[in-house]
Formats: C-alpha cells, structure tokens, sequence
C-alpha cells in the first residue's frame, strides 16, 4: 500500500488532519487516514515525513509539523493603485508564521475587541502578533496592563512621563495611576475575510 501513495499525498492527508484536528494524529489513527494495514507502514511514511523536513521530533520525540509545512506560494506583487501588466508567476513558498513572527519562542497572539485602535488599522476581531521581552519605542503599539485592566494602545514617552493613546479619538490617553506592566509590542496584524 505504502508504494500506491506519493509522498506529497502523505504530506496533504497529514495536514489536513493537523489544521482541522490542530494537533499531529497518532499512529493509529495514520493507519486509517493514510488508508495503510500496518503501522510499519505509518513507521515507513514518518521516516520519509522526516528526511523531507515536513515532520520532525520534538525534545520529547514527538512528531511535529516544521514551519514549512504550512508555505503558501508566493505568485508575484500586485498593484493597488492603477492596474499594471505584471506577469503572474511561482515566485517562492512563504510559510506565514516565518513572515509574520520573527521570535516565535517570546510571540503570542490575542484576538482584538473594541474600536481604540482602528485609526491604526487593527479593527475588531483581526489577531494581533504580540512580542514580549521587547523594549517600546514611542510610537510602537503595546499591549498593557494599566492599573489592573489590560488594553492595546500606542506606546508614548515624554521625558519620564509613560502614557498610552488611543488610535482613534473618541479615546482619551491613558496613564497610569499606579503601575504599568508591559505584557509586549505588536509586530503584525493579521485580518481574515473570509472563512
């Protein structure tokens, strides 16, 4: 059965089940998504997954996806001001997490709420990439905690005043009474259209 089946087939199946299932099926369950009698069989997959670079194991050796697993193709750039003749064309494979996140072991994401921000183009429901660990500079949008409650604003400094702004005016600026906590700087937004 192993021979019947193509490596990018494999690949496909395999990361199906992870984006729906949002964790790397076992074993057992290879057998019946990879549609194979054995688990030498699976066994036989894995080790190709892994030469690959689709699969690798973790320190506790565990299977898990690589950031490749998830490229999309790059077709080119696009034009948004007036329509350009521009040949579309397989450029690269972009995997969005290498883009998007340059430390994934000190990033996180928060889903946003709320219209502050929206002056800055974050609207409500779109995922922000947040970095701790990183110094603000004025002007960087942080999320904080001022005084207890936690928000997502720009990052102000004034000699050795420290407050937060709203990027959208009906949102007076915030300082702190007591303390500010930085929990880290936003690096990316992201936005879905459609699902």
């Amino acid at each position: 059965m192993a021979a019947k089946r193509t490596i990018q087939s494999v690949e496909q199946t395999i990361g199906s089940f992870f984006r729906q299932h949002r964790r790397m099926p076992t074993y057992t369950e290879m057998i019946e998504i990879l549609e194979v009698r054995s688990k030498s069989v699976v066994h036989f997959w894995v080790n190709k997954l892994i030469q690959s670079g689709f699969l690798e194991k973790d320190g506790k050796g565990f299977l898990k996806p690589t950031r490749m697993t998830f490229g999309v193709p790059m077709a080119g750039s696009v034009q948004a001001g007036f329509p350009t003749p521009e040949e579309e064309g397989l450029c690269d494979i972009v995997s969005l997490d290498e883009y998007l996140v340059a430390r994934p072991e000190s990033s996180f994401l928060l889903q946003v709420s709320g219209d502050s921000m929206t002056g800055a183009g974050i609207m409500e429901g779109d995922m922000v990439v947040v970095e701790k660990g990183r110094e603000p500079r004025n002007g960087d949008i942080v999320v904080a905690e001022v005084d207890g409650d936690w928000t997502l604003k720009h990052f102000r400094r004034q000699g050795k005043r420290v407050f937060l702004e709203a990027a959208n005016p009906k949102y007076p600026p915030i300082a702190p009474r007591n303390e500010l906590r930085l929990g880290g700087v936003v690096t990316a937004v992201v936005r879905k259209y459609s699902s």
